[in-house]
């Protein structure tokens, strides 16, 4: 017998997941020169991270765009970018993804067309465009248009490229961003299978596919999940996925072909779990996380990208990606994993997990379909107002010492560590002069072009908006005439309108009663407003800029609601004069500014610039966010009362230092 068979192996090694890097900042000649080099260091994949503005469908110099550009991504504002981010770089040998939602048809076809400008047709070009755009009304807020107009646009795309591109994953359902918004597994599961059929109950009622062609949607739908550390919980998790999966695809949309009903995801682990605190316990937490997605062979990721160490920190540099990088090298080349079946195949443990997830994912299912769908789930805050609420309970856990976080909740104690020694040198510093480059960039490309034929796409555009038409010709004609991307959004504003999602905060409470330390800061918020002569301490909390990132700032509202304030929260996507003027309007005590995308130095001096000149210098300002130390002594300099970062995990402590920045504002002892 052959030896191998006999130990269990397999007769041939598995290939290895494709192996990405979440990259680009500053410029797209810059992202460039980062793809090539991690291509270079056996990255197999790209997978492309862009801008705020970009995301949101602005162009560099509109008002909200300020601070915004090249922080968190590379802008794109139109066909010359696109060019020069895939210079050299020849795209049907790439498996390419882009996080890309509410502007998800655009980039793909400026993507598509640099493609056809290097030579390749569109049926060479392999990669995953996320195109999620449910996801962004509970967790990232990137989205742009009603739920409804943006489900057409992702109908419209998925259309397009069954026929046009069909190596291509026109929509990534996208899981992982609930999880980072409080998602239990189940809660997970649940939620991402009920997008996964709003999309494709959108394709098939728009009647763009005809119904024998459903299993070639369905086979072109990937999902993009989330691991956390409690990595045996997070294999069952993918395996209940594909149970599901393959049961919905069946039964709901008469898909006969096992290969095309198939459950496939690509994966970055947790972001949300990455503590500032002793950030070197990253590293192990960043294995653990991906071991949850590749040790069960049977529900294993296609396509993996990690995190870096310094996440928590800000931006990592082209080293920390690197590390990130070679941990998947490690695992996939060096160890035996991949020689083996599943390992799990017949677990009585795993088989009673996976079962319990699936029981209750298909509750949670059922109960967003008895909704209506997953629109009106999302329109009427039941989704949102439940990860707000999971998302509290599992910071009371960690406040209480129920969940250990090494490091922060217990072990504080720690050596100076060496990673972070460098101080802001620890993380990518991005040059300002990089926004004004851009600024400029779009200016020029403006002037450079034939204004004529731009007019009559964006009207082509607009007028097919207004019916059932496919989108993607008319947008792909917008590209060819040199629309910006800012452009391109501004004409679907036109016709679908604008929208703000639900906060989820009418429905949300920490829960527990919050024990007595809850109750003395309460009786502080009372003795204080009553000591001011108010009714309630009166709390505003706001996102300046296009950070969309909210979880901090509405768990920080309920938990001062529960202490007893009074709290005004609008939601993301502000203006300082917004933010402003309801600070003036509603006669707010304190003003919580929250901004994790980096733009704290532009958009927290704006807010405090216009108080100045609204007459209300002596409101005091605090501030929360991925903050390096040196740029939080430069808020304070300016006038913050207090910057708050990740370290700062409790959030009673927290209120009740909102209490004493308010008495001491006002000369209370």
């Amino acid at each position: 017998m052959d030896e191998t068979a006999s130990a269990g192996r397999l007769p041939e090694r598995d290939r290895p997941w494709v192996m990405r890097t979440y990259a680009g900042h500053s410029s797209a000649t810059a992202s460039n020169a980062l793809f090539r080099r991690n291509l270079a260091k056996g990255q197999t994949g790209l997978s492309v991270a862009f801008d705020l503005p970009t995301q949101t469908g602005y162009d560099p110099d509109h008002e909200l765009a300020a601070g915004e550009v090249g922080r968190v991504g590379v802008p794109v504002a139109h066909l010359g970018d696109m060019r020069a981010l895939f210079d050299g770089i020849p795209l049907a040998e790439m498996n390419t993804s882009m996080t890309i939602n509410a502007p998800a048809m655009w980039l793909l076809s400026l993507y598509g067309t640099v493609a056809m400008e290097q030579g390749w047709t569109a049926d060479m070009l392999a990669g995953t465009t996320q195109n999620d755009i449910i996801k962004e009304y509970l967790s990232r807020g990137t989205y742009i248009f009603p739920p409804a107009a943006s489900l057409r646009l992702t109908a419209d795309v998925i259309a397009h490229t069954v026929t046009t591109m069909p190596r291509w994953n026109p929509v990534n359902i996208c899981s992982y961003h609930l999880q980072e918004a409080g998602a239990t597994p189940v809660q997970e599961v649940g939620f991402a299978l009920a997008t996964a059929v709003a999309v494709l109950d959108a394709v098939r009622d728009s009647g763009q596919v005809p119904p024998e062609r459903m299993g070639d949607v369905v086979q072109r739908v990937s999902f993009f999940v989330n691991a956390g550390v409690r990595f045996v919980e997070e294999i069952a998790k993918m395996r209940a996925f594909g149970v599901l999966w393959d049961e919905i695809t069946r039964d709901r949309y008469a898909v006969t072909d096992a290969r095309q009903r198939r459950f496939r995801y690509g994966v970055q682990v947790n972001s949300l779990g990455l503590t500032e605190a002793q950030p070197e316990n990253n590293i192990q937490r960043i294995v653990l996380e991906m071991l949850g997605v590749t040790m069960s062979r049977d529900a294993r990721a296609r396509a993996v990208q990690l995190p870096a160490w310094n996440e928590a920190l800000g931006l990592p540099r082209p080293w920390d990606q690197q590390w990130s990088l070679r941990m998947q090298q490690v695992l996939a080349y060096e160890s035996d994993l991949l020689e083996y079946p599943d390992l799990f195949a017949g677990s009585h443990v795993m088989t009673a997990l996976v079962d319990e997830i699936v029981t209750g994912a298909r509750v949670e299912l059922d109960k967003v379909l008895e909704l209506g769908g997953v629109v009106a789930a999302v329109e009427t805050g039941y989704l949102k107002s439940a990860l707000v609420g999971s998302l509290a309970e599992r910071r009371r856990r960690i406040e209480s010492g129920a969940d250990v976080v090494v490091g922060v909740n217990r072990y504080p104690e720690t050596e100076p560590s060496p990673l972070t020694a460098a101080g802001a040198d620890a993380v990518e510093q991005v040059d300002p002069a990089v926004e004004a480059a851009a600024v400029e960039g779009v200016r020029r490309w403006r002037a450079d072009r034939d204004g004529a034929a731009v007019d009559a796409a964006l009207d082509r555009l607009r007028a097919d908006a207004a019916t059932t038409t496919n989108l993607m010709p008319a947008t792909l004609a917008c590209v060819r005439a040199g629309v910006t991307t800012g452009e391109w959004a501004g004409a679907l504003r036109q016709v679908f309108g604008e929208y703000r999602a639900p906060t989820g905060l009418a429905g949300a409470t920490g829960g527990g009663g919050g024990g007595p330390r809850l109750a003395a800061v309460r009786e502080r918020v009372v003795a204080t407003a009553r000591e001011l002569g108010s009714g309630r301490l009166r709390l505003l909390v706001g996102k300046p800029g296009l950070d969309g990132h909210s979880n901090g700032a509405e768990q920080i509202a309920v938990r001062a609601r529960d202490a007893g304030f009074e709290v005004v929260y609008q939601g993301i996507r502000l203006t300082a004069g917004q933010i402003v003027a309801a600070a003036v309007e509603e006669d707010v005590d304190l003003v919580g500014l929250s901004v994790l995308s980096g733009s704290h130095l532009a958009a927290v001096p704006a807010v405090l610039d216009g108080l100045r000149a609204a007459g209300r210098a002596d409101l005091p300002v605090v501030v929360g966010g991925i903050i390096p130390a040196g740029d939080a002594d430069t808020l304070r300099a300016a006038g913050v009362a207090r910057v708050f970062t990740p370290k700062d995990f409790a959030l009673t402590d927290i209120i009740d230092d909102l209490v004493t920045v308010i008495r001491r504002a006002n000369d209370l002892p």
